[in-house]
């Protein structure tokens, strides 16, 4: 009996594994039904608004040149100093050029000749005019040629000290100590003590011997690309971020856009200025690298979405908008201002209304975004 049922039952166990294997693969080639992620509007600020990279600069900074030729001998300042007005920040040895040289002191050889003579010839006629000889009137002719001669000396000496010490004798003038011509900061001294310098004049702007500026009055200058340049305009709000002060941010006004743009590594960029305010309990340092948020208009409080939640249709905006579990339907839009991201919704959905989100690469629904 056994011997006749084997055969039986090893075929129907071949037919039921096979009809097992048969309804896993089917059920394996089915597709799975799809679960799109939905997310609701929120009530948030959009900000929209253009960047611009620069840096924190003085707003006046006063380079310092020498009015004299001659090597440093004599530096009275550092980087980081204060100064006021007329303070000094550096003495210089004149090295005076040698054919002004041998001419100021062959003047002065040539005055003193004339002087030594004037007075021997007024000592000479003073006697006569006491022994009643001359009249006082032809006396007074020799004492003019005396004190002429003499401020002729008195010049020529004077000039001589200027050209080999920088300073007048007896007239408080000292061309050879550079002073700062308004009171602030040393920024820079780019001299050394021994370094040669050159004087300002018409044909040569001379050589710095320090920059002075006012910490206390920044500003931010930087770079627009052409593309925004047009939708910027004089008093503006600019949020500025400095790298070297994390977490912090401050608040400026544009002042100031170039009427002329420049040539950059094949684009065209405008430079800006914006006032910033300071906090005092911060030091700004001149030239920190900042990014300054130029906001070109602002809405606070409005109703917003993702605009990769948005399609479109021959130019109109569409949101699709679940209706049942699963089930969405098409709704159109209204927008209002955009920052790129985010974008206001006027009309068309609500604060509770869920909204489908789109598929992310490969077919999958799209992760939940924080926040959501």
């Amino acid at each position: 009996m056994l011997r006749r049922l084997a055969p039986v039952l090893l075929v129907v166990m071949l037919l039921g594994a096979f009809g097992w294997t048969l309804y896993f693969l089917y059920e394996r080639s089915k597709d799975k039904p799809t679960v799109f992620e939905v997310t609701t509007p929120t009530m948030s600020a959009i900000i929209k608004k253009t960047v611009a990279a620069g840096a924190i600069v003085p707003r006046k900074e006063i380079a310092i040149k020498s009015r004299v030729s001659g090597i440093i001998s004599e530096l009275f300042v550092k980087p980081g100093d204060v100064v006021k007005k007329d303070g000094s920040l550096a003495r210089i040895k004149i090295i005076p050029n040698v054919v002004t040289l041998n001419n100021a002191e062959a003047s002065v050889a040539s005055s003193k000749i004339s002087f030594e003579n004037a007075k021997r010839e007024r000592e000479r006629y003073k006697s006569l005019l006491a022994d009643g000889v001359l009249s006082q009137t032809d006396f007074n002719r020799y004492q003019v040629e005396y004190e002429l001669r003499e401020q002729e000396l008195a010049s020529a000496t004077s000039n001589l000290s200027l050209i080999k010490d920088g300073a007048a004798r007896g007239a408080g003038r000292i061309s050879n100590e550079v002073t700062s011509t308004v009171p602030g900061t040393v920024i820079e001294v780019p001299v050394k003590e021994g370094s040669s310098v050159i004087e300002s004049n018409n044909f040569n702007e001379g050589t710095t011997i320090a920059a002075v500026a006012d910490m206390k009055d920044m500003l931010f200058q930087g770079t627009v690309d052409e593309s925004e340049i047009g939708k910027l305009k004089e008093g503006m709000p600019v949020d500025i971020s400095i790298g070297a002060i994390e977490g912090k941010r401050f608040k400026g006004t544009l002042e100031y856009i170039s009427p002329k743009g420049l040539a950059k590594e094949g684009t065209i960029e405008f430079e800006v200025k914006a006032a910033i305010q300071l906090d005092a309990s911060f030091f700004i340092r001149a030239n920190y690298s900042a990014n300054a948020d130029i906001i070109l208009d602002r809405r606070e409080h409005v109703l917003t979405i993702e605009e990769s939640l948005l399609t479109f249709e021959k130019g109109k905006p569409f949101v699709e908008v679940e209706v049942g579990p699963q089930r969405f339907e098409k709704r159109a839009v209204t927008l209002g201002l955009s920052d790129g991201v985010n974008v206001e919704v006027l009309s068309g959905v609500g604060l509770t209304t869920k909204l489908k989100k789109p598929l992310a690469a490969g077919g999958n629904p799209a992760k939940r975004p924080r926040g959501h």
